[in-house]
C-alpha cells in the first residue's frame, strides 16, 4: 500500500479527510485533543479559519487575545490560539511555515470593490464563505470576527503600514492545530483573484482530522 504523505506524523487514526475545493467554505466539529491538519495542497492558498467554542458559540476566536498573549502579530509553532474568554481554544502544535497572519482579515464584496474597483463587487469573497457555512447552524453576519489566515504571507513594515503579497508555503506544506475543548471550525478557503494571497489562483486545499492517540 502506498503511503500517503499528507499522513505522515498523525499518531491518531483518521477521522475526516477531505478536499475542500478552491473557494468554497467548509465547517467541521473538532473535539478536545483531536487534531486538525491542513494540507495546502497546490501551494499559496490563504486559508481563512474561524473558531468557535462548541459549548457556546458566543465564546470563539479572539486576535486581541491571542496577539496580546503572546507578544506577536505572526502565528507560529506553539502559538494558542485564545477565545474572548482567555481560554485556549487551539494551539498550532506544528508548523511547515514560519508563521501565519491574524491581522489581514477576510476579503468582502465590499472591500474588493473600495480596493480593486466596482468590476469585482459581484466576486465571490470570504466573508460570503463565512457567512454560508455558518447560516447553517444559526449564526449570522454579527458572528464572524477577525480571522486567523494560514498561509497567508501580511508582513508589516516599519511605519506600521501592512502589505499582502506572495505566500511562503509551498505544494504539500501543512499546519497542525490541537483543539484544546470542543470546538467549531469554519474555513473559507479564500477566492481572492485580484492579491497575490493565492497566487491570484485559488486552489484546494485537505483537511485531515486524527483522533488523539491517548484517547
Amino acid at each position: 500500500m502506498t503511503s500517503d504523505p499528507a499522513l505522515s506524523g498523525l499518531t491518531g487514526s483518521i477521522i475526516h479527510d477531505e478536499i475542500v475545493p478552491a473557494r468554497a467554505p467548509w465547517l467541521h466539529h473538532v473535539a478536545a485533543g483531536e487534531v486538525l491538519r491542513i494540507v495546502d495542497l497546490e501551494g499559496n492558498q490563504a486559508v481563512d479559519f474561524l473558531i468557535y467554542a462548541a459549548a457556546d458559540d458566543a465564546e470563539r476566536y479572539s486576535a486581541q487575545d491571542t496577539v496580546a498573549a503572546q507578544g506577536n502579530l505572526f502565528l507560529r509553532t506553539g502559538t494558542m490560539l485564545l477565545s474572548n474568554e482567555g481560554r485556549a481554544l487551539m494551539t498550532i502544535v506544528d508548523s511547515a511555515v514560519e508563521y501565519h497572519d491574524t491581522i489581514g482579515g477576510a476579503c468582502s464584496c465590499e472591500s474588493n470593490t473600495l480596493r480593486y474597483g466596482h468590476h469585482t463587487k459581484s466576486q465571490h469573497a470570504c466573508v460570503d464563505n463565512f457567512l454560508e457555512a455558518n447560516l447553517t447552524e444559526g449564526r449570522g453576519k454579527r458572528d464572524i470576527v477577525s480571522n486567523i489566515n494560514f498561509f497567508m504571507n501580511v508582513p508589516v513594515e516599519e511605519d506600521g503600514t501592512l502589505g499582502i503579497v506572495d505566500g511562503i508555503s509551498a505544494p504539500g506544506l501543512t499546519v497542525d492545530l490541537r483543539a484544546e475543548m470542543d470546538v467549531i471550525v469554519v474555513v473559507s478557503n479564500c477566492p481572492q483573484i485580484n492579491n497575490p494571497c493565492n497566487g491570484f489562483n485559488p486552489t484546494p486545499v485537505r483537511m485531515i482530522v486524527a483522533q488523539n492517540a491517548n484517547a
